[in-house]
């Protein structure tokens, strides 16, 4: 790879740059004292030639996001960051709240100042202890330094920030299941439309933007839409930061301009541990399908990962190599998913625990060859049926894997067990009545020549 400037992650071998005057020292609010100089529709028009698309997953284009929220409508507009990140094998969010998290308030700032917004909330991750007190620190700091509060540096702009801590909930990372969490309720997603930029928190306009994708705007503004522009692609431009997990040497976050190969950031995180093959990774989380070596060379940006039959999600890299099981990983993903699905959704709710059912029914030998075909037959009565998108991205994870690992599926049923694993006859989990998960303990092992019905092993 060419080499690269860090934009991003440029102040995280700073210590004293989670401060406000380490931050001031290195460059820092010089973007929203140009954003302020400049008329707030001025700003949105400059954000979307930068081709800013959010790094939250859907990479919808951060501007033209801006530029729905209606004006003089008699309502507030409120501004919501989405802190709240729960996708499996994502923690970049997490990195840029702890080492830089004036980049992040000053991006919300200007998104803010943008779209008129006077009051903005942060939907913490409840689980983000260290993280939420440096940002509720960074917060205070900006208060005391004219950045946040009345007449922001002169301008005559007003902003008051809040910092929300979620109570752990992955669905409240959906943005209008934040918004019924935010207001006190339980966090369950709405019936769109109507979206958020005309009825959102409090039934008024609101924007909501990921840490990510807030922490570019101050660099597009401070260095031009143009420069934004310059890095990465055409249709997704900019850096990115890619959360890179699972088996390989340095697991870590890792900055590079969007579009580079997937086998590139690999490489950066110094390829596959111990020198084993790769089997499959996941290009954007537990909730994106699973791709293969032959993908590798596949540019880590939307509209190419897309193509290649995945999604680029948050752009969270977890790594499977040779001595991964996909059935385990795959269980695992869906174990998940079961336990986190907020019961609103029949398909979704019901889906989600009867998939894993049957997988851990699989993974502990007890499977049939036609439970391959009936999981891809539940996951088409899920796929595209619910209010939200959990239900898709539970189904992501076991439709790829029977797509391409199919034959290790089928090994399991003939072998009785996992193939990957030398561990005598398996012992089946003995599931709680209805959570999906387990209590710690194991059934006892079967009788020779004796096999459990499926209502024994479903019960």
């Amino acid at each position: 790879m060419a080499e690269f400037e860090p934009v991003l992650t440029a102040r995280w071998g700073n210590p004293d740059a989670a401060s406000i005057d380490g931050y001031l020292e290195t460059g820092g609010y010089q973007g929203l004292r140009k954003a302020l100089d400049m008329e707030p529709d001025a700003v949105i028009e400059e954000v979307k030639a930068s081709g800013l698309r959010g790094r939250g997953g859907a990479g919808f284009p951060t501007g033209t996001k801006w530029s729905f929220i209606p004006q003089n409508t008699g309502k507030p507009v409120y501004v919501t960051v989405n802190a709240d990140e729960s996708e499996p094998g994502t923690f970049n969010n997490r990195e840029l709240l702890e080492r830089d998290p004036h980049q992040l308030l000053e991006g919300a700032i200007i998104c803010a100042y943008a779209v008129r917004c006077h009051t903005l909330f942060v939907y913490c991750r409840g689980e983000f202890v260290w993280p939420g007190t440096v940002l509720e620190r960074a917060v205070a700091e900006a208060y005391d330094r004219g950045y946040l509060g009345e007449d922001i540096q002169g301008s005559g702009f007003d902003l008051d920030v809040m910092v929300h801590r979620g109570a752990g909930a992955y669905i409240c990372g959906e943005e209008t299941a934040l918004l019924e969490s935010l207001e006190g309720y339980r966090g369950q997603p709405r019936l769109r439309p109507p979206f958020p930029a005309v009825e959102g928190l409090y039934k008024s306009p609101t924007v909501i933007n990921n840490v990510e994708t807030l922490s570019c705007v101050p660099h597009v503004m401070d260095r031009g839409a143009s420069w934004f522009a310059s890095i990465g692609t055409e249709k997704s431009t900019g850096p990115g930061i890619f959360s890179i997990s699972g088996k390989v040497e340095r697991p870590g976050n890792y900055e590079a301009p969007m579009g580079t190969p997937a086998r590139e950031l690999i490489e950066m995180a110094g390829g596959i541990r111990g020198g084993k093959r790769l089997k499959a990774w996941t290009p954007g989380g537990s909730s994106t399908p699973y791709l293969t070596p032959e993908h590798l060379d596949t540019p880590m940006d939307f509209d190419s990962v897309q193509a290649a039959g995945s999604l680029l999600g948050t752009k969270a890299m977890i790594v499977l190599d040779e001595t991964d099981c996909v059935v385990d990983a795959t269980l695992r993903f869906t174990q998940f998913y079961a336990h986190e699905s907020c019961g609103k959704c029949t398909p979704c709710r019901e889906g989600t625990w009867w998939m894993e059912r049957v997988l851990r029914r699989m993974e502990a030998g007890h499977g049939r060859t036609e439970d391959i075909d009936l999981m891809h037959d539940v996951g088409q009565n899920m796929l595209f049926k619910s209010f939200c998108a959990l239900a898709d991205g539970a189904v992501s994870p076991i439709d790829s894997s029977i797509k391409y690992f199919r034959d290790e599926y089928e090994e399991h049923v003939r072998l009785g067990r996992c193939p990957l694993k030398d561990e005598g006859r398996p012992r089946l989990e003995a599931a709680s009545p209805r959570s999906g998960g387990t209590t710690g303990e194991t059934a006892q092992e079967l009788p020779e020549g004796r096999e459990l019905s499926l209502g024994e092993v479903l019960a």
